[in-house]
């Protein structure tokens, strides 16, 4: 089987669970129940679905909203907290286990310092950032001390979904649509395309972003991006085609989208260099996940690079050749 890297699978730490009271009253309780557990298991159930799966290391992230979704006065605290747990876990088998930090991007400043300080001191290998901060989107000029210790620190930042501020008016009275099934995806997508449009990747070419769900669809309209955007600047002047940020800058993993098709496109678009195998544990199915990418139309070189290979080059670990 082939070796394989996953990192958009997440935890809970106490105190966070109020935030996700609301979506867990959604579903059936058995179901929340099931997904409490999991969110809860460091070294149980986890491990055992990852030795199945020939997971060798999976990088850690507080599940959503994290300190995005807390109060201006607490978030700092709340991601200081929530890290320091994750390490004390990662501690126990740090052969297997890694993180990604939270941060409290409410306040620039103290987002750059937390992540210094997690990288630095507590080990993990970049940040987890659950879309904007009750509003604020990260393309604002004020995050640009962000962006520079984000570059400077050589890790990625793995942009996660999140609710909308405001719902489109589009989406109002669908609630079916306002989430994982398709919101999120929009609202997260465009997130991306804000900092690429203003000029983010200009200012920092080292910045590497990561987007789940097979890019929250962002890669199949890269030519179309070039194509409207050359029609249509609307004042923007940036180095780059649209597309060239892409695997540059943009980098997305298969994280719940188990469709071959689609996994050759993304390919197609972006190239192994830029595709990376994840899961999105506890909210989609391991097992699914493997079958998947175990069974997909590649060749051993390239199966290697997408399970391992690539994500092993973001976060600075082994390639599995060196293993």
């Amino acid at each position: 089987m082939t070796p394989k890297i996953t990192f958009e699978e997440h935890f809970m730490a106490p105190g966070f669970e109020k935030h996700s009271a609301a979506f867990l009253k959604l579903i059936p309780k058995a179901q929340a129940e099931r997904l409490m557990q999991r969110l809860n298991d460091f070294d149980g159930e986890r491990l055992e679905l990852m030795d199945k799966g020939g997971i060798v290391r999976t990088v850690l992230s507080l599940t959503g909203p994290g300190p995005q979704g807390e109060p201006d006065d607490t978030a700092t605290e709340a991601a200081q907290r929530a890290n320091d747990y994750l390490a004390q876990k990662i501690a126990l088998r740090p052969d297997r286990l890694s993180g990604f930090a939270a941060l409290p991007m409410h306040d620039p400043e103290a987002a750059v310092v937390e992540l210094r300080r997690a990288v630095k001191e507590l080990g993990f290998l970049g940040c987890l950032v659950n879309g904007h901060t009750h509003g604020t989107y990260y393309d604002a000029p004020e995050y640009d001390v962000f962006w520079a210790e984000l570059e400077r620190l050589d890790v990625p930042l793995y942009l996660h979904p999140a609710n909308a501020y405001a719902t489109p008016y589009v989406l109002q009275g669908m609630p079916v649509l306002q989430g994982a099934t398709w919101g999120w995806g929009v609202e997260t997508g465009s997130h991306a395309l804000r900092l690429l449009f203003a000029g983010v990747f200009d200012r920092f070419p080292g910045v590497r972003i990561v987007l789940g769900h097979m890019g929250e669809a962002l890669p199949f309209l890269r030519w179309r991006y070039d194509s409207r955007f050359g029609a249509y600047p609307m004042g923007i002047d940036l180095k780059l085609k649209p597309s060239q940020y892409f695997t540059r800058n943009i980098l997305i993993t298969t994280s719940g989208v188990c469709s071959h098709p689609s996994l050759m496109g993304a390919l197609g678009e972006m190239g192994e260099e830029g595709v990376m195998f994840s899961v999105d544990y506890p909210y989609e199915d391991t097992e699914a996940a493997v079958a998947f990418i175990e069974t997909a139309p590649l060749d051993d070189r390239a199966k290697r690079m997408v399970c391992h290979d690539t994500a092993a080059g973001l976060l600075g670990l082994p390639l599995a050749s060196d293993a």
